[in-house]
């Protein structure tokens, strides 16, 4: 039996990790891509890379500091792909060993908020997109990161809209009401895991 990896994505502010923590209470082992590229970031390979690529003006006492990377990188799509491509193949290559550790479970979740974006949807057996009417998305993002609705939108602007996504998706849940949300996240649970063979 292959465990299946399923990959869940929203857009910011959709609840994605909301979802997913529906998910891990099913007993699904979930892989949160993002927190995971965080801690990789600070391995000495990766430091090496990130400093031979942006000089050490990126650094905070010997480590990439994150805001001033983000910074450099926000508007420059160039700059952009360098990061990813010292990131990615790395959160890739975690993935699979992390995955190689469940292999008794019937599936696994991926979470990842640019899992279109980066290409990796390409190695999930399943899709799950978790989306919100966007005013919803904003109110959300700007009561949680404590930022305006400006800088909001220019994140948004920074990813695929849920309509290109949901043309690639296998499921969608939309996370307006939690208990309706979470209804649905069990649902997909059922269908996937008795599909199994």
């Amino acid at each position: 039996m292959k465990t299946k990896i399923i990959g869940l994505t929203g857009g910011i502010g959709s609840g994605k990790t909301t979802v997913a923590g529906y998910f891990a209470a099913l007993g699904v082992p979930v892989y949160i891509a993002d927190e995971e590229a965080k801690k990789l970031l600070f391995l000495p390979e990766t430091v090496a890379e990130v400093m031979g690529a942006f000089g050490s003006d990126v650094l905070s006492d010997g480590l990439p500091d994150r805001k001033k990377l983000a910074g450099l990188v926000f508007n420059n799509p160039q700059k952009l792909a360098v990061l990813n491509g010292i990131i990615h193949p790395k959160v890739k290559e975690h993935f699979a060993e992390w995955v190689s550790g469940h292999y008794d479970k019937p599936c696994v979740i991926k979470e990842a908020a640019i899992l279109f974006e980066s290409g990796s949807y390409k190695d999930c057996d399943a899709v799950i997109l978790v989306t919100a009417p966007k005013e919803i998305r904003i109110q959300r993002v700007m009561k949680r990161d404590n930022v305006s609705e400006t800088e909001v939108l220019a994140r948004m602007e920074r990813q695929w809209d849920d309509e290109r996504k949901a043309a690639l998706s296998d499921y969608i849940i939309i996370n307006v009401d939690k208990e309706e949300a979470r209804l649905q996240a069990t649902e997909i649970f059922k269908i996937v895991t008795k599909n199994e063979g």
